[in-house]
């Protein structure tokens, strides 16, 4: 099932959950793999195809980190090996639940 949310907490999704995440300027396919570790593509120059990173989390208007988390109209930020990566302004961000990719529990959707 893919479902349109405002904001995920990828620490609580299961391993195997896939991520659609729109920002301005980028499209970012990203597949949770535990925690906050996930596989991630949709950068022309950090990653065009999918390697591993690690989600560091949005970003507040203050610049204070809200880790783990995505969430529409933040700044998302994440690793590609010791290189930070921030995102413009997301705008929309999917989850794609499968029978094996639900969530853990129900507050890591909002």
């Amino acid at each position: 099932m893919d479902t349109s949310v405002e904001m995920v907490d990828c620490q609580n999704l299961t391993p195997g959950s896939l991520l659609d995440v729109e920002t301005k300027t980028r499209h970012y396919k990203i597949e949770c793999l535990g925690g906050n570790k996930i596989r991630i593509s949709g950068h022309p120059e950090f990653c065009p195809e999918p390697v591993p990173a690690w989600l560091e989390g949005s970003i507040a208007r203050d610049g204070s980190l809200d880790f783990g988390l995505i969430e529409a109209g933040r700044r998302m930020m994440f690793l590609v090996g010791e290189r930070p990566v921030t995102t413009s302004k997301v705008m929309h961000v999917r989850v794609d639940q499968t029978a094996e990719a639900a969530p853990k529990s129900s507050p890591s959707i909002h």
